[in-house]
């Protein structure tokens, strides 16, 4: 009996080392913080499109389906803030993109947009998940409008948080120069938690040491470094989503932040007659990620949109 309790580790062992691939090898996820009085999710993996795809599920299993897919370097951590607020109605998930967190990096460098998408759909159907309504922020927000346009018959509802359709290049080339100068890292947690400070709009103070903690993992010589890919820069490049957007049937709330330019006023009207059930709300002094800034107004949107656009 020893000998077979042997072999099925390493088979256990073998199998989840596939989806890892190129990436190293993730630590223990830890717990999430304790102490804050609010639910706490239950880690959980599973294998899609040959990556490890790391999720945090709030529960519970039968209700509607909530799914939040979080901005280009976030982890899915970043959303503990909101998660809690629809775990009483929803089975919410959190997924940890392809190459972020403690998701597997792609050994060919696919970080497009539809191959995040193309996740979503994988894990959808891996949970038997029908009637989804996604929310994404920033580069999340454009895998759910094309998750939306992709699967059709699994979407009940789409939020998109600051972002439309378009990314110019001048977004994708400001993005690549970020990538090259913080591949150095940081000495501390304290010293990465010190530069976000000056440079995070608007996440309040727990949110960015959530950020930090769930985020970051330390090299052989102890320097603190992001758990991203830095391949992900060779797919951020200027995108058009209109083909996709406009195979959108499900309802869709498109959250802008009033001090972000990321979805022009010409876009904005071109939205209102391609979607007609769209919503466009603007959250006033917030910038890109209003959800950080104004969570409590930002969710008291979204109840509405769930109550009066997406009928269940």
């Amino acid at each position: 009996m020893r000998l077979l309790r042997v072999s099925f580790a390493a088979l256990a062992s073998l199998v989840a080392g596939v989806a890892i691939h190129a990436a190293p090898a993730p630590a223990q996820v830890p717990e999430a913080p304790r102490g804050t009085g609010a639910l706490m999710p239950a880690d959980r993996v599973v294998t899609v499109n040959g990556l490890r795809i790391h999720y945090l599920d709030w529960g519970t299993a039968g209700r509607p389906p909530l799914i939040l897919l979080h901005g280009l370097d976030r982890i899915a951590h970043t959303f503990d803030h909101l998660a809690p607020h629809f775990a009483g109605r929803y089975h919410v998930i959190a997924m940890d993109m392809r190459g972020h967190g403690d998701s597997g990096w792609d050994p060919d460098g696919r970080y497009g947009v539809e191959d995040y998408a193309r996740d979503v759909g994988g894990l959808a159907e891996q949970l038997e998940l029908r009637g989804v309504v996604v929310w994404g922020n920033s580069t999340g927000g454009r895998v759910a409008q094309v998750f939306a346009g992709m699967r059709p018959d699994l979407v009940a509802g789409v939020i998109a948080e600051d972002v439309g359709p378009e990314r110019p290049r001048t977004i994708a080339d400001s993005y690549a120069r970020r990538v090259k100068e913080e591949q150095q890292g940081w000495a501390s947690e304290d010293e990465l938690l010190d530069r976000l400070r000056r440079t995070s709009q608007g996440m309040p103070d727990a949110g960015l040491r959530t950020y930090v903690r769930f985020g970051t993992t330390r090299r052989p010589d102890g320097r603190v470094i992001w758990k991203r890919d830095p391949n992900i820069a060779g797919s951020f490049t200027s995108i058009d989503l209109w083909p996709f957007v406009r195979r959108i049937g499900a309802p869709v709330l498109y959250l802008l932040g009033g001090r972000s330019a990321i979805v022009p006023v010409a876009t904005q009207e071109e939205l209102r007659q391609t979607l007609p059930r769209a919503q466009l709300v603007t959250v006033p002094d917030t910038g890109h990620y209003p959800s950080d800034e104004k969570p409590e107004e930002v969710l008291a949107i979204v109840d509405r949109f769930l109550a009066e656009a997406v009928a269940r």
